[in-house]
């Protein structure tokens, strides 16, 4: 459970946002159509009771009602299959979790079935991993392929890979990045983002790019009239790039007119957009590598004659990544053949060999009888059987 628990967070608790959102937008529009079928009631009411009214009022008003009425019952449809799909979303991930639990908990249950659980949470885990670094036709793919769009979010990264398309396209004109950052006004505050105010700036470079100076200043009226305190400076080299012209060597509004800052605000739209979603820094696929590499992480894995063949933390490429991890705890250490990989114990004694090389003594055994010598997998230097001594561990 603890696996769960630190695990798959993110996995309920996105489509649940997901599904509370709609809920929240759905109550909205209710009580705006609400109000508006009361308004016409009313209206319908107030002229009943006037005296003279002709049947020919009546009909318009009883006509409006009728389509206020029907735009509320479309618009209510809409909404309730809206949460219908949200709800279905979370109903499936929770069965989906559940399978691992009772399996965990149910000794008899078959070691095939939780295998096939924890292929699908690493098809999961990739998929996760191509949204959260910009892959979105890999994990399209994967997700599709794997039949896993349900217990992905691929589907709540569409709108972000279009909004991610339109940043490195360096087009503002249809602001989908500034809807989004309307969108989410109120979690980015919390958040204490700076990337509304990063594309106001971008928009502002653009201007002025275009040689639109006077519309830039309009547009810095516009939106910098407001501005936080540690916003300021950039406000002030902005309108300092007013004076200069667009191909200036001057620092900063030659940084402030290159391309990177578009690809700057590619990543930082990225980043912003899964603070949104997860509440871990890492995804699961790399939190799990590491996990597992910092459990196998000796103090030996970081290189030497020590190294072991099979030890993932040993071998490239994840010993580059357990070469930042913390090493393992063992209270109780164990001693492995690095030939045989069996355990070194009184049935199997440690030998070493003249040159300090420690190995089990049925795999020197095995190699005498196939070679009529010992050869050293490390350093391939050849001993006989005579040379070979015992070594003893306290």
């Amino acid at each position: 459970m603890n696996e769960i628990k630190s695990l798959e967070h993110a996995t309920l608790k996105v489509p649940y946002e997901v599904f509370n959102k709609k809920y929240r937008n759905a109550q909205r529009i209710l009580d705006v159509e609400a109000r508006q079928v009361g308004s016409a009631a009313g209206d319908l009411d107030t002229s009943a009771r006037k005296s003279g009214v002709t049947t020919g009022e009546i009909d318009s008003l009883l006509g409006g009602m009728v389509e206020k009425l029907t735009t509320m019952k479309r618009k209510a449809s809409e909404a309730i299959n809206e949460e219908v799909q949200a709800a279905y979303v979370c109903k499936k991930r929770l069965e989906h979790l559940k399978e691992q639990a009772e399996a965990l908990q149910d000794p008899t249950s078959a070691q095939t079935s939780l295998n096939h659980w924890r292929k699908v949470r690493l098809d999961r885990m990739l998929v996760d991993y191509f949204l959260r670094n910009g892959y979105y036709d890999s994990a399209n793919k994967l997700a599709d392929a794997k039949n896993l769009r349900e217990l992905t979010n691929v589907d709540i990264y569409q709108a972000a890979a279009e909004v991610e398309r339109e940043l490195a396209a360096r087009r503002t004109a249809r602001c989908l990045h500034l809807q989004w950052c309307a969108d989410n006004k109120s979690k980015l505050r919390k958040l204490g983002s700076t990337m509304e105010f990063n594309i106001r700036i971008q928009e502002f470079i653009e201007l002025v790019r275009e040689d639109k100076r006077l519309e830039a200043v309009r547009y810095a009226k516009k939106h910098f009239s407001t501005y936080e305190k540690e916003q300021l400076e950039d406000i002030q080299h902005c309108m300092g790039m007013l004076a200069f012209p667009k191909d200036t060597e001057v620092e900063p509004y030659r940084s402030l007119l290159a391309g990177g800052r578009w690809r700057a605000l590619v990543a930082q739209f990225r980043a912003e957009h899964a603070r949104l979603l997860h509440p871990a820094r890492l995804p699961a696929l790399p939190a799990a590598l590491q996990l597992g590499l910092a459990a196998l992480n000796t103090p030996q894995c970081a290189g030497g004659s020590a190294q072991a063949a099979g030890c993932p933390a040993c071998c490239a490429p994840l010993s580059a990544l357990a070469r930042t991890l913390p090493h393992a705890h063992c209270s109780h250490s164990r001693l492995v053949c690095r030939i045989s990989h069996e355990p070194l114990n009184e049935h199997n004694q440690p030998m070493a060999l003249p040159n300090g090389q420690v190995y089990g003594e049925k795999a020197l055994k095995e190699m005498m009888k196939e070679h009529g010598s010992i050869i050293c997998p490390k350093t391939k230097e050849v001993f006989c059987m005579k040379r070979v001594e015992k070594v003893y561990v306290m």
